[in-house]
């Protein structure tokens, strides 16, 4: 339709929706509701589905997105509408604990105080394991359930890197906001120093990015 909108002579035909095309579906305002305490979400057109109850839910629910990953797995995405939180009391810049936070590839981060935080090296673990994988991957022919069989095995083992690293920004950037009231990270610009092909899988492997957003976010639940 695009093409015909465009006046293009050759318009072809419009392509139909694969199996694999979509990996989600919203819900705006209504078409869904939770029932048995959390346990069951109603869905328009689907029906009662079982789920997994994460956490107690606050405020008004207002979307619900059905997401499946690449291995398969279902979540259901719920976007609320609360009040903003109490803002904590400031606390005196004097008697703050300030830190700085030195980003680095040898060690995770150094902390202005000299306290170190080892690099997992979370990719670089699984490397070989990825390797193997892909290579089996790209020798199963085409439109086989073979290579679908190998597919989820290539992305099992990325889902399990991409856990890895974010559990662990999770709790490192608990761990500083719960010890030091400001935080300072170096400026540093991570899309250019990227361009580094010697350096680009390493620093890709600590997500720095994902690291400094997490204890942004963190830092402003705690009032740091």
């Amino acid at each position: 339709f695009t093409r015909v909108q465009k006046g293009e002579k050759k318009v072809g035909y419009p392509r139909f929706k694969g199996k694999y095309r979509y990996d989600s579906i919203s819900y705006v305002q209504s078409g869904f509701h939770l029932k048995s305490e959390g346990t069951i979400l109603h869905l328009s057109k689907i029906g009662d589905i079982p789920m997994v109850y994460h956490r107690p839910i606050e405020g008004v629910i207002k979307r619900v997105t059905i997401r499946r990953t690449s291995t398969g797995k279902w979540y259901a995405c719920f976007t609320v509408k609360m009040d903003d939180p109490k803002p904590a009391d400031p606390i005196p810049l004097s008697e703050r604990s300030v830190v700085g936070i030195d980003l680095g590839l040898t060690t995770f981060c150094t902390l202005s105080d000299g306290t170190t935080i080892e690099k997992p090296r979370w990719f670089r673990t699984e490397e070989k394991r990825l390797a193997k994988a892909q290579r089996k991957f790209s020798r199963c022919e085409k439109g086989t359930p073979k290579r679908r069989k190998q597919r989820l095995a290539v992305a099992r083992i990325h889902e399990t890197i991409a856990n890895r690293r974010k559990d662990f920004a999770y709790k490192t950037a608990h761990t500083l906001t719960q010890t030091y009231d400001l935080l300072v990270f170096e400026d540093l610009s991570i899309q250019n120093m990227m361009k580094n092909h010697c350096l680009a899988k390493s620093i890709g492997d600590a997500a720095w990015n994902l690291f400094i957003s997490t204890t942004i976010n963190k830092a402003e639940e705690a009032g740091c």
